[in-house]
């Protein structure tokens, strides 16, 4: 195998893992497995990574950056607040569409039997992407959009709904598209 740079090789046992948390069986994805998908040993994992929890951080590091990179774009692109609301619902489940095995990730079906903070990690994204939509209804509120008081409610719904979707997307084999009719649910949520 030809020489990597060591940033390199960290990269590629990153996307490596990501692919294999794309097949739609889900299976529990070893060290082992891994490096043998690599086509390395255990030992030249843990050079770049001192444990599996370490890589699962990383794919959780490229979760976080990547969609509230996102959102803020959107906020700042974006003056109405309930155009805020739907871009950022929407990207949420595009996000899911086109990376399946983070899907799997954020909904914490690869983390089982790993270690407990990466689901807690997990769970504090998800409060964070509640309360980036719950900004954004507040927002629309300042604009006569909509009810002040309901905004904590209604974010919460609309997290829900894209959780559900990222769900049944990791559970039906990523068959069922998330976005399938997710932009007009969403809009309904915010009548």
């Amino acid at each position: 195998m030809a020489t990597t740079k060591p940033g390199e090789r960290k990269l590629q046992i990153l996307q490596t893992l990501a692919a294999m948390l794309e097949q739609p069986k889900g299976e529990k994805i070893t060290t082992a497995a891994l490096a043998a998908k690599l086509d390395v040993s255990e030992a030249a994992l843990y050079r770049h990574f001192a444990s599996k929890a370490q890589m699962f951080e990383g794919l959780i590091e490229f979760i976080e950056t990547t969609v509230f990179g996102l959102i803020n774009q959107i906020t700042e692109q974006q003056e109405n607040g309930l155009s805020q609301v739907q871009a950022i619902a929407g990207m949420l489940l595009n996000f899911a569409e086109r990376n399946p095995g983070m899907t799997r990730v954020i909904t914490g079906d690869a983390l089982v039997n790993e270690d407990e903070r990466l689901q807690q990690r997990m769970n504090q994204f998800l409060e964070r992407v509640e309360l980036a939509l719950k900004q954004s209804l507040r927002v629309a509120a300042t604009q006569g959009q909509a009810n002040e008081a309901e905004a904590a409610l209604r974010a919460n719904m609309i997290a829900s709904l894209v959780m559900g979707r990222w769900h049944r997307y990791a559970k039906s084999g990523f068959k069922k598209s998330p976005s399938d009719d997710g932009p007009a649910q969403i809009a309904m949520l915010l009548v």
